[in-house]
């Protein structure tokens, strides 16, 4: 799926889009049973002549009330398009929560740079948080333009010294870069700091 946020996605996908939301559906199986004013009676008419004439559905949110003229077919079409858009809801919430998403979200930048601070982690969850950076930038960086890496350390690491593009050959040394990474105690806040201030340095990062 395309790295785009949910409502971007939703501008493509939702219900509005296709003509799904309830009061797309309502206008398009009945019509409103209105009560209006009458100027030259000076009072208000109910349209009354479709009382028991067809079935009727009131909405919750405004208390409107619409009489169903559509035939049974019309109908389980509807049925059938909205039992597609929650399989397709579920799929995006499924998507969503796997993998690097469930870590990272979902990147929307074409140029980022990652800031590694590793803390006090030890060295199994220094290798648990490796992984998670290699996934990440298998499954979404190699999706946008460039990208690069900085690790928060008395001495700032740099995989490159500005972002670089993407290829297949530069998301690999990253990953190679990545894991010759040595396991050393927790930087300093200023370490992070200057990490982060390193990393907005870079004319090519808008964010």
């Amino acid at each position: 799926q395309p790295l785009i946020s949910s409502s971007k996605w939703l501008q493509l996908h939702g219900l509005k889009r296709n003509k799904l939301s309830l009061s797309q559906i309502l206008s398009q199986i009945g019509f409103q049973h209105r009560k209006d004013y009458v100027t030259t009676l000076g009072k208000l008419v109910a349209s009354r002549y479709a009382d028991g004439l067809f079935p009727q559905y009131k909405r919750v949110q405004d208390g409107s009330v619409y009489n169903l003229t559509a035939k049974k077919e019309l109908i389980l079409h509807f049925v059938d398009c909205l039992m597609g858009a929650i399989e397709l809801y579920k799929q995006r919430m499924e998507w969503l929560t796997s993998e690097s998403r469930q870590i990272f979200g979902v990147i929307q930048e074409r140029c980022i740079v990652i800031v590694l601070d590793f803390g006090t982690a030890a060295p199994a969850e220094f290798d648990l948080c490796r992984d998670a950076l290699s996934l990440v930038l298998v499954e979404q960086v190699t999706q946008i333009a460039k990208f690069n890496l900085i690790r928060a350390a008395p001495n700032l690491t740099k995989w490159q010294q500005k972002s670089t593009p993407v290829s297949e050959h530069t998301v690999k040394s990253a990953v190679t870069w990545l894991w010759k990474l040595d396991h050393m105690t927790a930087a300093s806040h200023t370490s992070s700091a200057e990490a982060l201030l390193e990393a907005m340095s870079d004319e090519a990062v808008s964010l």
